[in-house]
């Protein structure tokens, strides 16, 4: 029985660790308790008992995680998130509603500004506790909440309800600030070199013609050099006399200024555009950034373009393991000291790369952290070893495992040689790099006559009808329209609002705009209805609703049983709007 005191206790630990690590949603707790209470073959209880564990416990894991959150947080901390929901005196925001306004603007400057919002975040947090042994997904979802609520509904929370949700939210800030920053600075880098390549291209393209031009005159003369019969001491006579002094001269000097090294142009373009990097010396000061071993030298040229920048002294050359051999020339002057613009592009560049790669991370961050944070080390990897190995169904011994998967990958091998010599499409070409496998390409299967038929007489049965004719069909069929309401719930309804509504989601399906479908002489499709529709009845749970509706008509459907299960359908050409200015979205070159 569910009431006895070791069922209970049973029962309401297992349903306080689901609740404890983030699985807190009422009806997935209710689910689990149901099931736990069915697996372990006791009587349920009634729907309201069960209702009423589950919410006891929700209280006791939310209890225990507002406690632990504010248990260390002292008068001064709790007045300076507090503050966060004050408005200043003269300024028309809270710290609140203004900080969680990230950048949106895929600029420099705009790196610039995410720099000064992370270093206002960061005094902030300067002190406060730490949070990372807390379950994040609990953390993130007080987080979650701060961001999207108003600042009056956060100050009216309960005291410890609202330090805590403060507390985690100003802590996930910190590193989704320092996210949004390492982003922009991908966008705008790769935006910058990108762009040079592409002109260095250009200008290399542009000068070919004229680098042809002089390299046939110089071939010309160097043909005399081969020619046997002119004497040596009159070759100089013989090629001024075919080629001209002057034409010569002139293509010498202009192959000398143009035939570059291709990397050179390219350097040469970035270096024109100097005031595209005003962000990197606070980019490279503000970040907090760690290494894995393979990023260690990296980071020692961050470290010493942060010395130099503050002005301080560093014993020994500047670090250059981690440049890459095309930029070697470009981090030294022509005396041999460094070329300090040069240096800290290449930084920049190897940043870029390094970030992705996760050699260098954020030391405070969600998508750019070490990720080898997770991981178990020593001495509790060793204690964990055996129950980890066990569940993912692994041996404990690395040799075992790896003879397994030698025998398996040889096994493999030998099948695939045994059958090689019968497989006619598969064969062996012998090139001057080694030996390649080939595969012959499958051949087409004709269409049988049969399908050319069918395919005619389906065709021949489809009507031929306008897109709004089809909607207003779909609509007499299934009535979705129907379940668009009014913003206010209220149950009146405007004459003809199944073919405003139609006409409304025809324009935002096909990106067209109202232009196309209004009619001066229907009420249903004026201006002023089509855009009263589309403000107060196209709402996310109206659209989920009338979709729910095409649904369930498509699945009464007998054919969309025999190709399926009834409830998916395919469609193509979609078109996503982002309703916001944000860094995460662009134009689709393609």
């Amino acid at each position: 029985v569910a009431t006895d005191p070791g069922v209970s206790f049973r029962l309401s630990r297992f349903l306080y660790a689901l609740c404890w690590t983030g699985t807190d949603r009422p009806s997935a707790l209710f689910d689990r308790a149901a099931s736990w209470l069915i697996a372990n073959k006791v009587l349920l209880p009634g729907l309201s008992v069960l209702e009423r564990a589950v919410s006891r416990i929700r209280g006791r894991a939310n209890a225990r995680l507002f406690r632990q959150l504010v248990d260390k947080v002292t008068p001064e901390q709790r007045e300076r998130l507090d503050a966060l929901l004050v408005v200043p005196e003269g300024a028309r925001q809270s710290p609140l509603d203004r900080l969680r306004d990230g950048p949106y603007i895929q600029s420099g400057p705009e790196i610039s500004r995410a720099m000064a919002r992370l270093e206002e975040i960061r005094a902030i947090t300067d002190g406060l506790p730490e949070i990372d042994r807390l379950p994040p997904g609990r953390v993130t979802a007080l987080a979650r909440f701060a961001s999207a609520a108003k600042a009056q509904a956060v100050s009216r929370l309960p005291d410890e309800r609202r330090t805590a949700t403060l507390l985690a939210f100003i802590r996930t800030l910190e590193a989704s600030a320092s996210d949004d920053v390492i982003d922009l600075f991908d966008v705008v880098t790769t935006t910058i070199f990108s762009s040079a390549q592409a002109v260095s291209k250009q200008a290399r393209m542009r000068t070919l013609r004229d680098l042809d031009a002089a390299a046939l005159k110089l071939r010309d003369g160097i043909a005399v050099l081969f020619d046997e019969a002119t004497p040596d001491h009159m070759v100089r006579t013989v090629i001024f006399e075919m080629v001209g002094r002057d034409s010569l001269e002139s293509a010498y000097e202009r192959v000398g200024a143009l035939a570059e090294p291709p990397d050179d142009v390219y350097f040469a373009e970035l270096r024109k555009h100097r005031g595209q990097f005003r962000f990197a010396p606070a980019l490279l000061r503000g970040l907090n950034l760690d290494a894995a071993p393979a990023g260690k030298s990296l980071l020692d040229a961050v470290e010493h373009l942060r010395a130099v920048q503050d002005g301080r002294k560093r014993s020994g050359p500047a670090p250059a393991a981690f440049a890459p051999k095309e930029w070697a020339g470009q981090l030294k002057t022509a005396d041999g000291g460094i070329d300090l613009f040069g240096y800290r592009l290449c930084v920049l560049d190897q940043l870029r790369r390094t970030i992705r790669r996760r050699d260098v991370f954020a030391s405070r961050s969600l998508r750019y952290a070490d990720p080898r944070k997770g991981l178990l080390s020593g001495a509790a990897w060793e204690a964990a070893r055996s129950v980890v190995c066990r569940t993912v169904g692994v041996s404990a011994s690395a040799e075992e495992e790896l003879a397994g998967l030698s025998s398996r990958l040889d096994l493999a091998y030998r099948e695939t040689a045994d059958r090689a010599p019968g497989n006619e499409a598969l064969s062996i070409e012998t090139t001057t790099a080694g030996s390649n496998l080939s595969v012959a390409q499958l051949d087409k299967i004709e269409e049988p006559p049969s399908l050319v038929a069918l395919r005619a007489a389906v065709e021949a049965r489809l009507p031929h009808v306008d897109l709004p004719e089809l909607i207003l069909e779909m609509q007499a069929r299934t009535g979705f329209a129907d379940h668009f309401t009014h913003a206010s719930e209220g149950g009146s309804r405007a004459a003809d609002i199944t073919t405003s509504v139609s006409a409304v989601l025809l324009a935002e399906a096909c990106n067209t705009g109202f232009e196309p479908l209004l009619r001066r002489d229907d009420p249903a499709l004026r201006r002023s209805r089509l855009s009263w529709v589309k403000q107060n009845f196209l709402r996310t749970e109206t659209l989920t609703a009338a979709n729910a509706a095409l649904v369930a008509a498509q699945n009464a459907i007998p054919l969309a049983h025999s190709w399926g299960g009834g409830d998916v359908a395919s469609a193509d050409g979609l078109r996503f709007v982002v309703p916001v200015r944000t860094i995460h979205s662009g134009p689709n070159p393609r």
